[in-house]
């Protein structure tokens, strides 16, 4: 495997891109609230103080029309239903649970995500850092865990964002590890509700050699709904007809 030579390309493809973002980085983007100063809490009325609790809870609902990770469906071109809770502390320390049905895996229909991470801000920067545990109940002997890492940084009135993660050597996975590098976009369309979306990935090891995979889409706030549509698809997967370019249309809810 070479993933000495991949881990040096993900340090160039970093560098690169805090080289031609800092010039125009702005606030950058958090996924849980920061707690308001004590002097803004004084003076708030009482339904901010609820706002400054030191736990949130999130809980998502989300239907798409087939579920691809990383450009190859784990449920067999079918539509799955993927819900999640997520408790967040206002450190940033938070741990969610992330579900989805998917095609029959060794016994297992249905994927559980364990997550538990820390995210930050670094000035106009966002940081984090999880372990993801993905547990096939059914099929124990195909578990296995990954650690994940993203930076991301506002660009103008869009955003951009890295994301690296490791999977060591364990027997579930063929007693092989893996990297995986990502970099994704949005930007907004001004005056529309709408907001343009991209990814593009490389995995290599236990799962592809020097696999690709990218997407292009486009998300929607409708009637408190975020709805997306995106064009998937991969390169070097072997053949394997899962990971065959496909439209997905995905429709979610937040509470």
């Amino acid at each position: 495997m070479r993933t000495g030579s991949l881990v040096q390309s993900v340090a160039i493809i970093f560098g690169g891109l805090m080289l031609t973002t800092a010039p125009t980085m702005a606030q950058g983007v958090s996924v849980y609230t920061q707690k308001d100063t004590a002097a803004e809490t004084a003076a708030a009325p009482a339904e901010d103080a609820e706002a400054t609790k030191p736990f949130e809870i999130d809980v998502t609902l989300a239907a798409v029309s087939d579920y691809r990770f990383r450009g190859i469906s784990l449920s067999d071109k079918d539509p799955a239903f993927q819900p999640s809770i997520t408790v967040t502390h206002e450190s940033g320390l938070y741990a969610s649970v992330w579900g989805s049905n998917i095609a029959d895996n060794g016994g297992a229909d249905i994927e559980v995500d364990l997550v538990g991470g820390f995210n930050k801000e670094f000035g106009p920067v966002s940081f984090g850092i999880n372990a993801t545990y993905y547990l096939y109940p059914g099929a124990a002997s195909t578990n296995y865990i990954e650690f994940i890492s993203t930076l991301g940084t506002e660009v103008g009135p869009g955003s951009i964002g890295l994301t690296v993660a490791y999977a060591p050597k364990q027997d579930n996975i063929g007693d092989e590890d893996s990297v995986y590098v990502a970099i994704n976009g949005s930007l907004p369309i001004g005056g529309t509700p709408l907001t343009l979306v991209g990814s593009f990935g490389i995995e290599d090891g236990a799962f592809g050699d020097a696999k690709r995979d990218w997407s292009a889409g486009v998300n929607a706030d409708v009637a408190g709904f975020t709805v997306g549509l995106s064009y998937i698809d991969t390169a070097r997967t072997g053949g394997d007809s899962l990971g065959k370019a496909t439209a997905v249309l995905s429709v979610s809810k937040s509470f």
